[in-house]
């Protein structure tokens, strides 16, 4: 199949870019599930243990993209995007009908199934438009990784903000307008989201865009912390509400200024550089005879070595091309990366990081109501807000750092890894006035992961087959989702409720204690592994940022 067709031009990127936000709020749907699994619970009659059996499903489905990233190989971003609609309109759709009772007695398994149908859209948002807009701003990886992975944790805000202020907190409306207002936001979008010719070289209009892009990033995510926390604790009229929800769109919009701002003020073309003794002429000819067959014309008087010696001056000025495995920073095939040692111990940081991580947040409203805080809807404001912060600020500072000092991305991770053990001990500990600073730090560190983990996957194996490397990265979280909460959490949790009187509900710190005991030493041993990762990857990071700016390899090809 021929590849797709790039747009040319500076602003086809920048509205790519701008539809990429939408997207990737889309993208965060998979947060609704704590707004609507009480209505699972009441409806259809579950347990605690099947609700928990239906989040892991949630998380399931959210991650498992292997499928999204060899069609952004294949397919152009459209057809991916596509694809994330029909599952979203399907999943969401079947489980409307299911808390509706329009759809009777719906089997538990095809519950799941369905479940893991609608998040998987998730995984078809997301990774097409990384993967465009990655391929779209090669040099600017850390920075573009940032943006839109920090808007995927902004979802969850901008979903809660809706729920409260345009649904009324009705459980069955999130549903259908999961089912049918995301559907029609991605085929609006889908056109937009296109491949672009990359720029080759740094310009400096491009920072600042991005840093205008960024700033009204976090212009939008203290404006829906503040209309949170306005909303539960003020009596607000629905006129003031929808005021305050069209000021959260307009904001959502801004990205769309750049585009804007390149129509009416087109920048000034370069001047051509003046003529002189080193430029090449029109007249000058193309092909020179190279150095390295001047050097060896004494070897082609020997008929028996002539052969020989073209072969391997055409090896060495690229007409023949030498069969090897690439080197890291090189583009790999998802074979040839998966028997790196580098691969596997990002996948075990990345996976020790959001699989304690993704605890937390599925269990987040149980945590809350066990130490004492009944509403928990600022607690879910709060994690959006700072894991928005994480993403955002770690794709920034390590952009910095990485041009500046050659430092890995990997090296974040770690550090946040270290904060994370400081994190689950002050959970533990059940202090008052800590629940609301520990789950804030958490939901940095666990922001760090996501956008560290994106750049430093296209950094160490390239960007020709990121789609499918990324995706597989990207089931640390279910994994750990698996083992750490439904596992761990969950028979920890239920063991404490029996001790009380074999209630469904735990009350006290001793309800997670254990677990956060145990997350701890998780992290701990992710912050040995990241501390080996750094160290293997330095070189890499100094052979392509040597020169303080990002260096494509030579046999890299985009």
């Amino acid at each position: 199949m021929t590849g797709p067709v790039l747009k040319a031009g500076s602003r086809p990127p920048w509205v790519g870019l701008a539809a990429a936000v939408w997207v990737e709020i889309a993208a965060g749907n998979a947060y609704n599930f704590p707004l609507y699994s009480s209505a699972l619970k009441s409806v259809l009659g579950f347990n605690q243990q099947q609700v928990t059996i239906l989040g892991v499903a949630n998380d399931i489905g959210e991650s498992v993209g292997l499928l999204p990233g060899i069609a952004c190989n294949k397919f152009p971003p459209w057809a991916v995007l596509l694809v994330g609609t029909v599952c979203c309109f399907l999943g969401y759709g079947v489980i409307w009908l299911a808390v509706s009772q329009t759809l009777p007695n719906l089997p538990y398994w095809l519950l799941f199934v369905t479940l893991c149908i609608a998040t998987n859209s998730n995984a078809w948002f997301g990774t097409a438009v990384l993967v465009t807009n990655m391929r779209n701003f090669p040099l600017n990886r850390g920075t573009v990784a940032g943006i839109l992975k920090g808007y995927v944790g902004l979802s969850a805000a901008v979903y809660t903000v809706i729920f409260s202020m345009v649904l009324k907190k009705s459980s069955l409306n999130l549903l259908l307008f999961l089912a049918l207002g995301i559907p029609v936001l991605s085929l609006v979008m889908m056109y937009f989201v296109q491949a672009c010719n990359p720029a080759s070289e740094e310009d400096s209009s491009i920072n600042l865009h991005f840093n205008f892009t960024q700033a009204f990033s976090v212009i939008v995510a203290i404006y829906l912390l503040t209309t949170t926390i306005l909303y539960d604790t003020l009596s607000i009229s629905d006129s003031v509400c929808y005021v305050m929800v069209a000021i959260m769109v307009l904001l959502l919009l801004s990205p769309l200024a750049i585009p804007i701002k390149m129509t009416f003020f087109p920048a000034k073309p370069k001047k051509p550089a003046l003529e002189d003794d080193n430029v090449t002429r029109v007249d000058d000819p193309l092909l020179t005879p190279s150095s390295s067959a001047a050097n060896l014309g004494s070897f082609h008087e020997t008929d028996d070595y002539a052969s020989d010696i073209d072969t391997l001056l055409a090896i060495g000025e690229g007409a023949i091309k030498q069969k090897r495995r690439p080197r890291r920073g090189e583009d790999f095939k998802f074979r040839e990366a998966v028997i790196k040692a580098d691969f596997w111990l990002l996948w075990l940081v990345f996976f020790l990081g959001v699989g304690t991580g993704v605890t937390v947040l599925n269990n987040l409203t149980q945590i809350g109501v066990a130490l004492g805080y009944n509403n928990t809807t600022i607690l879910l404001s709060l994690f959006s807000f700072c894991n928005f912060f994480g993403r955002l600020g770690s794709g920034t500072v390590s952009e910095y750092f990485v041009r500046s000092r050659t430092i890995p991305r990997t090296l974040w991770m770690t550090l946040s890894h270290v904060l994370m053990i400081v994190v689950f001990l002050l959970y533990a500990s059940a202090l008052n006035g800590t629940l609301y600073a520990a789950t804030a730090l958490l939901g940095v560190c666990y922001g760090i992961h996501y956008s560290m983990m994106v750049p430093t996957v296209s950094e160490l194996f390239g960007l020709r087959n990121f789609g499918v490397i990324y995706s597989f990265m990207l089931l640390g979280n279910p994994i750990g989702a698996v083992l750490f909460s439904a596992m761990l959490a969950g028979s920890v949790y239920d063991a404490e409720a029996a001790k009380q009187g074999g209630g469904s509900t735990c009350l006290g710190p001793n309800c997670f204690r254990f677990t956060f005991q145990i997350l701890a030493g998780v992290c701990g041993l992710g912050t040995i592994l990241g501390i080996i990762l750094t160290i293997r990857v330095r070189p890499v990071y100094q052979m392509l940022y040597s020169g303080g700016s990002f260096r494509l390899p030579q046999s890299s090809s985009h």
